[in-house]
This record gives C-alpha cells, structure tokens and sequence, in this order.
C-alpha cells in the first residue's frame, strides 16, 4: 500500500469520527422537535464533512485504477510483430487517412475479418481503453455480467424452478417428482456511435497523443450514454434499465417482474426508524443472492443513508471500507455509486441491491469500428467510432429495488 493511500484512508477515517460526532450532535437537537429543527450550522457542517468522505473515497479508488493502468496492454507481455505492425499503420490512418495495407495487417494482428459495414477494427490498446473508462464511470458496467458475442442477439436459458424431493413410505411405489422449469431470455445488441472531430492542422500536430485523445473522448461518449441506459433505458434500440421493467410490491413477487421495498414515505424515508427499510430491502432478497450482494445509489442518495443508526442508536449502518471501493459498506454490503441512478423523489425507484454479475447481463458485440471522414466538413477529419450492445435483467429474483412511497 502506497503512502498516499495511507493518508488518504487514515483522513478518511478522521472525517468520519468527525462525521459521527455532528450527526450525533444534530440527532440530539433535533430529539422530540422533528428533523426540521435541526440547526443551520450543524447541517452545514454534515454537508461539508460528507462531502470530503466522498472525495477521499473516490481518490482512494482512482490511485487503486491508476496503478492497475501501469501496462496499456493490462498483461504486461510484449507486444507482437503483427500487433506493432498494426499499431503503426493505424495511427498513420488516425493522421494522414493512408491505408498502407491496413486491411491486410489487421486480419493478420486482430486473427479475425475486418468490420463488413466498412472501417477498420479500432486498435487493441484503444479499445481497452474503452472498456477501463467505462468502468470508472459506471458502476452498472463494474459489477454486472459481461457478455460478448458475434451475432446481434444473445440468448440464454433462465431455471426458474428446480426438482422437489417427496418421502417414499415403506414398502410404498416411487413415482415421478417434479421436473425443473425453464424460460429463455434473449437480449439484442444494438448499434451506437460516437462521432468526434479533429482540425486537420492538430493532426499534424506530432506532439499530440492523437490515438489516447480519440479513445478517451469516445470513451467517455459510449459510457454516458450507456450508463444512463443501465438504469432508465426503455430496451427500445438500447439496452433496458432495471427500473424499467414491471415493479411490484416484494410479498407480490413473480418472475418476470422486479421486487420492491417501499420506504414507507413519499420523497423520504420515515422519520421514525428510517433505517427499518433498508434492512427490510437487504433481507427482501433471498439469503442465497445476499453474499454476492451490493447496494447501487446516487451520491445524494448516500449522504442522507450515512446519517442513519440503528433502531437503538447505538451504531451507524454505514461504515468506510476501502476494500469495497469509495462507496464503502452498508449492513455488512459494498456501496457502489452511480449518479445515473435517480435521486429520492416521490415514487422514484432510487436504491437497488442484489447480485448484479447474476441479475444483470451487459451484452457487446466484438469489436468497435472506426471510420475516418475528412471530406464532409472543410478543415476537419471526423473519427466514427460505432460499436453494438445491450443489456438487460436476466434473473429477476437477485435483484430489489426501493421505492420512496407508501405502496
């Protein structure tokens, strides 16, 4: 472990003693009065000590991924012949637009066709790229299941149901039991492109890192738009959300529908053991789903989770964790934050815990192409890059939401 590491867990650990004592503190001004009473400065307070856990968390996480970045490659093995060859021709192609049998490298390199659609294949280090800063931006895309094809729809068989056992009495006949169920879930991946421009004179330009500029900004492109997807999407050319399937009250629950907890309070939680619901929410999930288990919410939706006791007020539910990333640990389960996830409003779907790598499938087709355009707009080069995905529910019964409401 680093020293900067050490420092930073060592103030985010100060913070949070400091974090204690204000709410502690607001918690007994406000004993009797209601939460409104609470006075201006401690809540002031709270919101800057809240803040600054949340900073020292992420810097924690982001010095963890940046020393995991050390190798581009992510195997440290050196790079091959045809590889290197690749590499070459295609950052001429990024600059100049000069195939220099481009095509013919990259079957070699990428051992695969190239793109049928027209374009080439992006290079390897740029498409890893890709996927990293996916991940420092989404939570959904770090904790779900990754699945990559070759074809435009993914299927898989879902067991809803397994055999059941039945006692023979003695000297009794066996008989058949009863034979396990399955469905079948398809999830399609659809096409989406990202389309950044460049001057012609920055091309020329020898000290600019052209291939990790054009990576980073599609990059961050694809994982926006994607991420928004995970949460919200209507499935409708783009990958569905988990909060866009039919939701039904949890002692309801049917396959093919999402389970939800109510908070017991439009917009809020319950202002008399608020921390009831998220304990109800944990244990909606069946016990087998609840090791793999985290906690998925908005940034605002943590800070007012961090003020909560239990029922006695003896301990806060949550707590920093360092091994479960910047979000740290909530009854015993890792925090992830998503600020695509909405914030608490009235009826909005705003926590999600469940095992996300069984509950949810995230679907890429191989490859991202890229298609170099320097005729359409006089003095630029535009860089195509387009790639297809999907996602979406694939085990209803690992995943809970909560809704803030009272049904």
């Amino acid at each position: 472990m680093t020293e900067e590491i050490k420092t930073l867990i060592q103030a985010q650990g100060e913070a949070f003693e400091e974090f204690k004592k204000t709410n502690d503190a607001r918690l007994a001004a406000v004993e009797g009065k209601g939460a409104d009473s609470a006075p201006a400065d401690l809540l002031e307070k709270l919101s800057i000590i809240n803040a600054d856990l949340t900073a020292y968390g992420k810097d924690i996480a982001d010095i963890k991924k940046s020393s995991a970045r050390a190798l581009l490659s992510g195997s440290g093995e050196p790079i091959s012949e045809e590889k290197a060859a690749h590499k070459k021709a295609f950052g001429e192609y990024l600059r100049k637009g000069t195939d220099n049998g481009l095509r013919e490298i990259e079957q070699k390199a990428m051992n695969m066709g190239s793109d049928p659609s027209g374009g080439y294949l992006v290079e390897e280090e740029m498409d890893t790229q890709i996927r990293r800063v996916a991940q420092t931006i989404s939570a959904m895309d770090r904790i779900s299941r990754h699945v990559t094809i070759g074809t435009a729809r993914w299927e898989t068989l879902v067991k809803t149901a397994g055999m059941s056992m039945r006692r023979i009495a003695e000297g009794g006949a066996g008989g058949e039991t009863t034979e396990p169920t399955y469905t079948k879930i398809g999830i399609n991946v659809y096409e989406a492109e990202v389309e950044p421009w460049v001057y012609n004179a920055t091309l020329a330009d020898a000290f600019i890192n052209l291939e990790a500029d054009l990576a980073n900004e599609a990059a961050i492109g694809f994982a926006e738009g994607l991420a928004a997807e995970y949460f919200n999407g209507a499935g409708t050319n783009g990958a569905r959300g988990i909060t866009a399937y039919t939701n039904i009250i949890n002692s309801s629950y049917a396959w093919g529908k999402v389970g939800y907890i109510v908070s017991g309070k439009s917009a809020a939680f319950t202002s008399v053991a608020p921390a009831d619901a998220l304990i109800n929410l944990q244990h909606g999930l069946k016990s087998q789903y609840r090791p793999g288990a985290v906690y998925v919410m908005s940034d605002a939706t943590l800070a007012t989770v961090r003020q909560m006791k239990d029922s006695s007020g003896a301990y806060y539910l949550w707590q920093p964790d360092t091994t479960a990333g910047f979000g740290g640990r909530l009854l015993g389960s890792p925090v992830e934050i998503d600020d695509n996830f909405s914030t608490i409003a009235a009826n909005s779907y705003s926590i999600a815990y469940g095992d996300f790598k069984q509950a949810y499938a995230i679907v890429d087709r191989a490859g991202i192409s890229l298609i170099r355009d320097d005729i359409t707009a006089k003095g630029t080069t535009k860089f195509n890059f387009r790639k297809r995905s999907g996602g979406g529910i694939v085990n209803y019964e690992a995943l809970k939401l909560m809704k803030f409401a009272t049904s």
